[in-house]
């Protein structure tokens, strides 16, 4: 049984994109076979991780009715696995129309379609004000708020709020640039580098493991030593 969580972001700017793909890289370094789709229409920040071509996106997938499989790329991740992303790019008059209510409709679509390939469907999701993130909370098993520390004591009941106008919930709540809050499920550290290669037994490691587990059935290993998520190649 497959699991789908879409991770909101209750900002701007609070991590989101970053965390999505350190979850992908968690799960599928333990084994567990991941997609991970791109609501976040504006900001395209997930295809600035991706290295070469992005045809047909998710805009495109979403007009053109084109099958999943057909977005998908593959990430380089050695012996665990499979870690497939689907990302956003696109010209700004594409990027209105897959805004549209229809288009958020397939999006709805291509996620429970990723549910039937993949053991875990993660959804990178903007703030809750467009078509894409409505359908992304909407279709998803679980819905987790992502906030950075700065932000959280207003942004965090806000997307509360429209999350419950929605008839949904957050099973939780992921502060991000702390090492601790009290609004938090699970407080993330910043990161020491922008790459993609959270360290083994640091503190971001731990937290992210931590955040994982929260959200899905996955128990990640946490060893003593070694590179078991090592050779994952991002841009």
């Amino acid at each position: 049984m497959s699991t789908t969580v879409a991770l909101v972001g209750a900002a701007g700017g609070v991590g989101t994109t970053r965390l999505t793909l350190e979850f992908g890289r968690l799960l599928a370094g333990n084994g567990t076979d991941t997609a991970i789709l791109d609501a976040s229409y504006g900001t395209q920040g997930l295809s600035d991780r991706i290295s070469g071509r992005i045809d047909p996106d998710i805009t495109t997938l979403c007009l053109q009715e084109i099958p999943l499989g057909e977005g998908l790329i593959d990430l380089s991740l050695q012996g665990a696995g499979r870690l497939a992303v689907c990302p956003a790019y696109a010209p700004f008059e594409r990027l209105a129309r897959a805004k549209a209510a229809d288009a958020a409709e397939r999006f709805g679509e291509l996620i429970d379609e990723a549910g039937r390939h993949f053991e875990c469907v993660l959804v990178d999701t903007p703030p809750v004000a467009t078509n894409p993130a409505v359908a992304a909370v909407t279709t998803a098993d679980t819905v987790a708020i992502v906030c950075d520390g700065s932000r959280a004591e207003s942004a965090i009941p806000r997307t509360a709020d429209r999350l419950a106008d929605l008839g949904t919930s957050s099973s939780a709540t992921f502060v991000t640039r702390t090492a601790d809050h009290s609004d938090a499920d699970v407080a993330l550290p910043p990161f020491d580098s922008e790459s993609i290669a959270t360290e083994l037994n640091t503190p971001a490691y731990e937290a992210v493991a931590n955040a994982v587990e929260r959200i899905t059935d996955v128990s990640i290993e946490r060893p003593e030593s070694g590179g078991l998520l090592d050779g994952i190649s991002f841009k």
